[in-house]
């Protein structure tokens, strides 16, 4: 399973939310652009989120994320605002290895299967789920739409991967759904990437034991030195470049 370390942006700095709060921030990074230069040639993907842009609505730190990207190299996938096909080929441009677009896969699914088909295995759709159902806005919204009936309608597209979010368990160092995680994973039909609530080494085994969970995204129990990246990616049998 690939492990991806999160570095989600918010002012400039190095952040996480509790459960998608933006009044509840911790910051854990003033420089972001070095945090990501500490994990290259240590991990090989990235998880990298706009957070003023997924509540905002558009990319609004691009300039920051460029070098985020500049400082890792290759392997960084970015979210957050990504709302159209403009914005998921500005950062691919810039480097990004893939884009992340959650919102506007409930409101245009048929641009995401375009952008899926034109730039194959770079488009990740995020289905950030609350009780069952699919939030949108930066989670300030939720639809009606489920997680599964979501992912189905997209399958047969080239995507790179579903990613998965539990908005209850993100930031918590609570665990994650492994119950919702594993029937995406089973009923979706695209390999999802793990995201929300990892607080042990645990954790991630649990996630790659389950068949079609490609990878698991970790944040805070990094920042608040839990694990080592490298025991994590261990943990998650991910060989990465270290070592």
């Amino acid at each position: 399973m690939q492990l991806w370390p999160a570095i989600d942006l918010l002012g400039g700095r190095a952040v996480r939310l509790h459960q998608g709060r933006y009044d509840q921030v911790t910051v854990f990074h003033d420089d972001p652009p070095a945090l990501a230069a500490s994990m290259r040639g240590v991990a090989s993907h990235l998880h990298v989120v706009d957070l003023e842009g997924a509540r905002d609505g558009r990319p609004v730190q691009s300039a920051l994320v460029r070098a985020v990207v500049e400082a890792f190299g290759p392997g960084v996938e970015v979210g957050g605002g990504v709302r159209d096909r403009a914005a998921a080929e500005a950062y691919l441009a810039l480097g990004a290895t893939r884009v992340v677009l959650g919102t506007a896969a409930v409101r245009d699914p048929a641009m995401v299967r375009a952008l899926a088909e034109a730039h194959p295995g770079c488009v990740v759709l995020a289905v950030d789920a609350k009780d069952g159902l699919v939030a949108t806005d930066g989670w300030l919204s939720v639809s009606t739409r489920t997680a599964v009936s979501l992912v189905r309608e997209l399958a047969d597209a080239p995507l790179g991967a579903v990613l998965y979010t539990d908005i209850a368990r993100d930031g918590m160092r609570v665990g994650p759904n492994v119950e919702a995680t594993a029937r995406l994973a089973r009923d979706g039909g695209v390999p999802v990437l793990a995201s929300g609530g990892v607080a042990t080494l645990d954790d991630l085994r649990t996630l790659a034991a389950i068949p079609g969970v490609a990878g698991a995204i970790v944040g805070r129990a990094l920042y608040d030195r839990v694990f080592t990246l490298a025991e994590a990616l261990e943990a998650a049998g991910d060989a990465a470049i270290a070592g």
